[in-house]
C-alpha cells in the first residue's frame, strides 16, 4: 500500500482525471451465435450466457468452439478486450465482464458488447466490479422482463483513469487480495460440506438397520414392519395455483400460499407469496395443517423435503402427506425421507424431470416402534440443530469476508476527481 501511496502522490497529487468510457475506448456490440453454432473443436468462442454462469473475471481458455466459417461473421476479440454481456433477467447482473487474456483471438456473438481499449484491462475489470459502476449502471439499464445496457449507454460510463503504473500497482494488489480471499473461501466452504457430509453419514448410519432388498427400488428392509408413505399418511394433497390474472386472489393476502421453489431439507416458517380468503373460497386449494411433510414434485427443486410448522397452502408442484401419529412420528419421516432422496430421485419421470405422486405414495419406510423412532428424532434432530448452527457461521464468514473484499476494493478504485 506504500508503493501505491508514493505513486499517487507522485504521479496525480492533484487527483485523477475521470474520462467516460467512450473517450478512452471502442464499444462495439456483438451479433448472432446460437448455442447451436457450437463445435467440439475450432475458433474459440465465449457466448453471453456463458458469462454469467462459467467464467469469472478472467479468461484465457474458452469453454466453448465454433467452426472457422461461423467464426467469420462473428465480431472479434483480442487479447485485452474486454467482453461485457448487455443483457440479462434482472438488473444486478447485466453487465457482468470478463477480460479475454488469451494469446490468441478469439469470438463472442450477440448480447455482448466487446471493449477495446488502451488501458490496463484488469484495472477496468476490477473498477466494472465496483458500487460507483454500478450505480451509473441503474441508470442506464432499461426494460422490464429483460434488462439491457446500450453500448452507446455504456460509453457515458464516466471512470477514474489514474497513470498506468498506479492501475498496474492497484492490479497487484486486488489480485493478491483476490487470491487470499478465493483460498480462504475455498477453505470455508470445503469445511461446510464436510460438516453437511458428517451429518448425512450419522444420520445413515442411525438409519441403516437395514438391508439391500432385491428387485425392490425402495431399496432397503430389516426386521421391522414395513408399510408406504401413501398408508401412514392421513391425508395427501396437491395444490393449486390462483389465477395470476385475478388480483383479488392476492392483493392484501395473508394466507401462506408455498411455491415448489420455496421447499428446502428444512422447516418451513413462512412463505414469499400470500393468498386471499378468496382465492381459497374460489379455488380448489386446500389448507395444509402444521408439521405435514412436503415433497416438491416439480422443476429444479423435484424431490426436496421440507415440514411446515405454519398452516399454509402450496402450488400444484408440491404434494402433502399428513402423518398419522399412531404409525409414524413425521420427523421419523422426513428424516428417513432425506436419508433415501437418491431413491425419490430415481422415481422422476418425463422431460421435466417430474416426480409421479402414486409412486411417492408407494415408497416403502421401516416402522419400527414409535419409542425408537422418538430415539433416532432426537439424536438427528440435535446433530442438525448442531451442522445447522456450524453452517450458519461458517456461510456467515464467507459473507463477511467477501464484502470486505467488496469494501477495500472499491476503496482502492476511488480517487479525488482531479479538476
Amino acid at each position: 500500500m506504500a508503493k501505491l501511496k508514493n505513486l499517487i502522490a507522485e504521479l496525480c497529487p492533484d487527483g485523477v482525471e475521470h474520462k467516460t468510457l467512450g473517450e478512452i475506448a471502442t464499444i462495439t456490440r456483438g451479433n448472432g451465435l446460437p448455442k447451436s453454432d457450437f463445435t467440439e473443436f475450432g475458433v474459440p468462442c465465449i457466448h453471453y450466457g456463458q458469462i454469467y454462469t462459467y467464467y469469472g473475471i478472467f479468461a484465457s481458455k474458452t469453454k466453448s468452439f465454433v467452426s472457422s466459417e461461423v467464426a467469420v461473421r462473428l465480431k472479434k476479440v483480442n487479447k485485452g478486450d474486454i467482453i461485457i454481456a448487455v443483457t440479462s433477467e434482472n438488473i444486478e447482473d447485466v453487465c457482468k465482464c470478463v477480460v479475454w487474456l488469451g494469446e490468441h483471438g478469439i469470438v463472442t456473438g450477440g448480447h455482448t458488447a466487446i471493449i477495446k481499449h488502451n488501458q490496463n484491462p484488469k484495472y477496468l475489470a476490477y473498477w466494472l466490479q465496483t458500487a460507483s459502476f454500478h450505480g451509473q449502471k441503474h441508470k442506464i439499464a432499461h426494460g422490464t422482463k429483460v434488462i439491457e445496457v446500450t453500448p452507446s449507454k455504456l460509453a457515458n460510463i464516466k471512470i477514474p483513469i489514474p497513470p498506468l503504473p498506479v492501475q498496474r500497482e492497484i492490479v497487484r494488489i486486488l489480485d493478491n487480495f483476490t487470491e487470499l480471499t478465493a483460498e480462504l473461501t475455498a477453505e470455508l466452504t470445503a469445511e461446510l460440506t464436510a460438516r453437511k457430509k458428517q451429518y448425512e453419514y450419522y444420520r445413515n448410519v442411525l438409519l441403516s438397520f437395514l438391508e439391500k432388498r432385491e428387485g425392490d427400488y425402495c431399496g432397503w428392509v430389516e426386521q421391522v414392519e414395513w408399510s408406504t408413505l401413501g398408508e401412514i399418511s392421513l391425508s395427501i394433497s396437491t395444490g393449486v395455483t390462483p389465477l395470476a390474472g385475478k388480483p383479488q386472489f392476492y392483493l392484501g393476502g395473508t394466507i401462506p400460499w408455498l411455491r415448489t421453489q420455496e421447499v428446502r431439507f428444512v422447516d418451513i416458517w413462512d412463505t414469499e407469496m400470500k393468498i386471499t380468503e378468496k382465492a381459497l373460497n374460489e379455488t380448489s386449494l386446500k389448507r395444509v395443517p402444521v408439521n405435514c411433510i412436503i415433497v416438491a414434485i416439480s422443476g429444479a427443486t423435484a424431490g426436496r423435503i421440507g415440514i411446515n410448522k405454519i398452516p399454509l397452502t402450496t402450488n400444484q408442484h408440491c404434494c402433502c402427506f399428513q402423518i398419522n401419529s399412531d404409525k409414524a412420528l413425521y420427523r421419523y419421516v422426513f428424516h428417513y425421507l432425506s436419508s433415501v432422496n437418491e431413491n425419490i430421485l430415481r422415481l422422476k419421470q418425463g422431460a421435466r424431470g417430474d416426480l409421479n405422486v402414486g409412486l411417492i405414495k408407494r415408497l416403502a419406510i421401516p416402522l419400527p416402534p414409535l419409542e425408537e423412532q422418538a430415539r433416532i428424532v432426537e439424536i438427528l434432530d440435535k446433530f442438525d440443530a448442531l451442522t445447522t448452527d456450524i453452517s450458519a457461521g461458517l456461510t456467515a464468514e464467507i459473507a463477511a469476508r467477501q464484502k470486505q473484499y467488496e469494501y477495500y476494493r472499491d476503496k482502492l478504485l476511488t480517487f479525488k476527481e482531479a479538476m
